[in-house]
């Protein structure tokens, strides 16, 4: 079963991001047996849900998933209901009403718009928490339609220890952009990061476990984006030149040219 399952994530990981929902229902028609594993060791766009009682959006995963059923973060209600469905302690709960309207306020800060949910659960005398924002975004110019979709899930597991508590995060960045012209065709770019961090931070009124999971998480989006922007799609750019560059070639050796001069200009100073 190990071997198995092994396999099934590694053939997940070569497959193409775009089309990973259809490659994962098509793995576990192979291999039904995997299917609650493959479903929580595989990350997916989030989808979106309404709750109908509460007249809000919240996200889907896996964290909040009974059976069929999914449970809103703003009314603790499983959609189709759900008598026996998992939910976190009576204060947990507070815990988890307060991060939904704080990381509702960071959503709008810095995607001016999207889908924010955060879902707690009790873990022995300690607890986890998985924190998801969604943001996608079709702007239309003209001749040139452009479509993305960032996804983050964001797991924290939290250690209390006397005042101050240990965070572990984990986080995976899904990310895709599509856009389709004339001139070049249709091209989609796609694909996920996860990256680790733990630290260690002191628990008190002014520093209460939000404030210190939200630091966290601030600061691993801004590596993730830096890294998205500078590393992948920086390689892909030059993958691209390399494969035919954007100058003619006569103006390219121009610019050699000229770069030359300036060097022998420089050095007989």
């Amino acid at each position: 079963m190990v071997d198995q399952l092994d396999c099934a994530l590694d053939l997940m990981r070569r497959m193409p991001p775009n089309d990973i929902e259809d490659n994962l229902a098509n793995l576990i028609d192979l291999v039904p047996d995997l299917c609650e594993d493959l479903l929580s060791a595989v990350d997916q766009p989030l989808k979106i849900a309404t709750d109908k009682e509460a007249h809000r959006d919240y996200l889907l995963c896996d964290y909040n998933r009974d059976g069929d059923s999914y449970r809103s973060p703003w009314t603790n209600k499983y959609d189709p209901p759900l008598g026996d469905g998992a939910v976190p302690s009576a204060k947990l709960r507070k815990l988890e009403v307060e991060a939904n309207e704080v990381f509702d306020i960071y959503r709008d800060l810095y995607y001016e718009g999207g889908v924010s949910s955060v879902y707690t659960w009790d873990l022995d005398d300690d607890f986890a928490a998985v924190v998801l924002i969604k943001k996608t975004q079709d702007s239309t110019k003209k001749g040139q339609p452009m479509k993305g979709t960032w996804d983050s899930i964001h797991v924290v597991e939290v250690q209390n220890s006397g005042n101050s508590a240990h965070y572990k995060l984990t986080s995976t960045v899904m990310l895709g952009i599509e856009t389709e012209t004339k001139q070049a065709g249709r091209v989609a770019l796609g694909g996920s990061l996860t990256r680790q961090t733990e630290q260690t931070s002191e628990v008190s009124e002014a520093n209460p476990h939000i404030s210190n999971i939200g630091r966290m998480i601030e600061e691993m989006e801004n590596t993730l984006r830096n890294s998205l922007e500078t590393i992948y799609f920086g390689k892909t750019k030059d993958i691209a030149n390399d494969l035919r560059n954007a100058a003619g070639v006569s103006l390219q050796r121009q610019q050699q040219a000229l770069a030359r001069d300036i060097g022998s200009s420089l050095r007989s100073r």
